[in-house]
């Protein structure tokens, strides 16, 4: 008698293992690489940024939002763009939403109000980049700063993209976890929210 045959599902079942394991791979390594790549250091203006919200509590930033809402400052001060548009919604029994706290956050922090705009809709990236989308069409807006952390580089992009935004991901490592084990947690999740958007759309 021959060598055992490998039973057909089974070695099915290994190729899809492999290829999965693949593709998990390739999209960590473009996530980890988006997020070392600062595109504020090869675009030197656009027309506005816009900044992903973050937790906040009755109206104060967590620190994680605070390091986004003052990397937007910078950029603004720096004269890379006219406005700054600052997105997310609230929870059921807050008082404000994170967009809110974020604009008055910048004000207090001397950006002129006219120059910052509240987009308080989304409870999600998706959700507050539609919004984020809707105001630029309106304003005739086409260029953006996208200010998050930097594991989300790769996913923001891409659905901004989606979106018709020209995009380009300016993140702030000052928000960022700062251990290696949380940094890695950071790349293993959007890693998996990456793929997650691209097959299912959210």
């Amino acid at each position: 008698m021959g060598g055992l045959r490998r039973h057909p599902l089974l070695a099915a079942l290994g190729a899809a293992l492999l290829l999965g394991a693949g593709v998990v791979g390739v999209t960590g390594l473009a996530v980890w690489r988006a997020a070392h790549e600062d595109d504020a250091a090869r675009v030197a203006r656009v027309d506005v940024i816009v900044v992903l919200g973050a937790a906040q509590y009755d109206g104060r930033p967590s620190p994680v939002f605070a390091g986004r809402l003052d990397h937007a400052a910078l950029l603004y001060r720096q004269g890379r763009a006219d406005r700054i548009v600052v997105l997310g919604g609230g929870r059921p029994g807050d008082r404000t939403t994170e967009a809110e706290a974020g604009r008055g956050y910048l004000i207090a922090s001397g950006v002129p109000p006219g120059a910052v705009v509240a987009e308080p809709v989304g409870r999600t990236t998706l959700e507050s980049l539609r919004a984020a989308a809707r105001y630029m069409r309106r304003e005739g807006l086409e260029t953006a700063f996208l200010v998050s952390d930097p594991w989300h580089n790769l996913r923001v992009e891409r659905m901004a993209h989606d979106l018709g935004i020209r995009g380009y991901a300016s993140a702030t490592w000052h928000s960022a976890a700062r251990t290696e084990w949380t940094r890695l947690e950071g790349y293993l999740r959007e890693t998996m929210a990456y793929l997650s958007y691209r097959l299912l759309g959210r």
